[in-house]
Formats: structure tokens, sequence, C-alpha cells
């Protein structure tokens, strides 16, 4: 399969890996609480509806909850099939909301459609089951992440928690110019993001696909590396499963376990991510070493002064010399991705 594997532009301030993240009590718990009629009616309609009729342990009340109050706040507008159902999330297409980002009329993006036509766009709406999910290994990544200290131990909290920082992940990603999906709202324990490829055609992973230029592949998955790794940013799953090729871009994707570079575990997770991908690489005919790709990830950023700069990467089980202490009663990331203060 032969790609051009383009680079995206990073935007100038990729983010704060000290940024307290708002994991609080939602307005979508209220409204779960509160059972009001319209929620009543909308509960029922979506448990009639064919595709939902064995999602039972994924739609709780809650969860609908959440999936309102995204309806009602203008990202999803209908709701499709499943794409894709894992032991711990599912995720189904959707059709965007007007509050989503949508391509401009006539664009190439929107299919070349006439001017004054508003293009649907599809999303992807990833529900993590709460009562299924893997608890022990999601605080493994949790603990240790500034952004989230003191975080509650219980089951619910932890996967609130962890879907929150998918988002977040995605959104300090897009900023350093990785190409991940793009994140568009999140509520509780349902993220709504940019879905890649089609249901009907979905985007394969890396692994699926015979690369014929692995070469230029090779080249952007280590620059995405970097630009993660200089935005405070360790993938801590990064291999040809998370990887996927769609219209001659390649994807990062399940970002929900990335953990900061102040995380404890981050010099392993990353020594990890380094040998899963130089694996990958050497079994299709390319030399990588896994030390060399973790010297090129870790390679500090140049100084524009022109002064070199210290620091030294993080070692496994140690916590690395931050710079800084941790900013205090910082701005919550928005249920939108707008600055909200709900969780």
């Amino acid at each position: 399969m032969s790609e051009d594997f383009g680079l995206l532009e990073p935007a100038d301030q990729p983010g704060d890996e000290w940024e307290q993240l708002d994991v609080s009590d939602t307005e979508s718990d209220r409204i779960a609480r509160r059972q009001d009629r319209e929620f009543d009616e909308f509960r029922k309609r979506i448990k009639d509806t064919e595709q939902f009729k064995l999602q039972e342990s994924v739609f709780d009340d809650a969860t609908l909850a959440a999936v309102y109050k995204l309806v009602q706040d203008g990202y999803v507008d209908a709701f499709g099939g499943p794409v894709s159902t894992g032991k711990e999330a599912s995720v189904f297409e959707a059709l965007g909301g007007q509050a989503g980002e949508r391509p401009e009329p006539g664009s190439e993006a929107a299919g070349g459609g006439p001017e004054g036509v508003t293009p649907e766009r599809e999303v992807a709406v990833k529900v993590y089951r709460i009562n299924s999910s893997n608890f022990r290994q999601m605080r493994d990544y949790l603990e240790g992440d500034p952004r989230f200290e003191g975080i509650a131990s219980d089951k619910k909290a932890v996967v609130l928690a962890w879907t929150r920082k998918e988002f977040a992940n995605l959104e300090r990603a897009r900023k350093a110019g990785v190409r991940v999906p793009e994140p568009i709202a999140v509520q509780r324990n349902v993220l709504v993001m940019e879905l890649v490829g089609h249901a009907e055609e979905r985007a394969r992973r890396l692994s699926e696909v015979d690369v014929e230029n692995p070469e230029t592949a090779y080249e952007v998955v280590r620059e995405y590396m970097r630009r993660l790794y200089r935005a405070g940013l360790i993938h801590g799953d990064l291999s040809e499963y998370n990887m996927i090729i769609h219209e001659g871009e390649l994807v990062i994707i399940d970002l929900g376990q990335a953990v900061t570079v102040h995380h404890p575990n981050a010099g392993e997770f990353l020594a990890r991510d380094c040998e899963n991908v130089a694996a990958f690489f050497t079994r299709q005919g390319i030399d990588v070493d896994p030390d060399d790709l973790r010297a090129y990830v870790t390679e500090p950023e140049p100084d524009p002064s022109g002064e070199p700069e210290s620091g030294a990467e993080p070692e496994s089980g140690a916590e690395p010399e931050s710079g800084g202490e941790p900013e205090s009663g910082g701005e919550a990331e928005g249920e939108s991705g707008a600055g909200a203060d709900e969780t």
C-alpha cells in the first residue's frame, strides 16, 4: 500500500502537562438523578432503537444522560450503528451536531457540494463501560499523572477521569502537530471525536496494510513520537495496532493511556513504545534500533537563543526533574473543548 504520510504543522503552544483537569460531578449526573420527562422519553427512544438493543451494559442511565446532554448541546444529531465493540469501550458512528466543526460548503472536505448546503459530518462516539473497564490497569496510568492528583479511588471516578484524560491528550497531541482524531466534546464517560474513515469502510490499522514505503512511514512515526514528547506526553501503548492509515495520512489513535513525561513510569512506557515501533519496522525491512529511536524522541528541542538546554529524559521508576512546581487551580479542559468547567 503506497502512501505519502504527510506531516502536520504543530501549533505554537501544545499545552502544559501540569494543567489540572476537572473531574468533578457533571451535568449528565445531575440529569440522570433528576430523571426529567424529556430525558425519560430520550432514554426510551434510544433503548427501543434496533442497534442499541444489545448494548444494555454500555447505556446505563447515567451514560444515556451524558449522550442526552451532548445532543442537547448540539454535538450529536443522530446515532448510527457500532463501529467497534471492546471489553472496555464501544465506538458508535453518529452525525455531528451544529456545535461541532463542519467543513465549509463546497470545499473538498465537504465533497464539493453546492454553496448553501451544510454538509453532515460523521463523528465517532466512544463510550467507556464503567462496570467492565480494567480499573486496576487504568489506575496504573492515572496515578503519578500530575493532572489527576487526589482523584478518588472508586471505579466510576477512575473511568470518568480516563475519558477526560483521553480528550485532553488528543487536544494536546493535535496542537503539537500529531495527526490524531480531532476531539470534539466530552461528557462523563462519553467522548465525541472525529470519525477517521467510515463505518462501512473503516480506516485500516498499520498492522493490516502492506506498507510499500516503510522508510517514510517510520520517519513520520518517530517525528510524531518526538512531537508528543516535546509536548510533555508519552503514548504508553504505541504499536502497529494503534496507528491507522486513511487517505494518505498516518493517524495515531487510542491516547487514553498516554502519560506526561513526569509520570513515575514514563521511562518504562517510552522504552516499550520504542521497542514496539522498532520491532514492527524491522519486520518491514528497515534496520531500526530502539535505543536510537529513544535518543531521537528525547533529543532536547533547540533553544532559540542558541544556548544548549539542560535536562534529561525520564528514567524508568524515577520521577524526572520537572523544572518547576505544578500549577494549582488551573482551568479545566472544557466539556466541549471550549473551557467549560463541568466534567
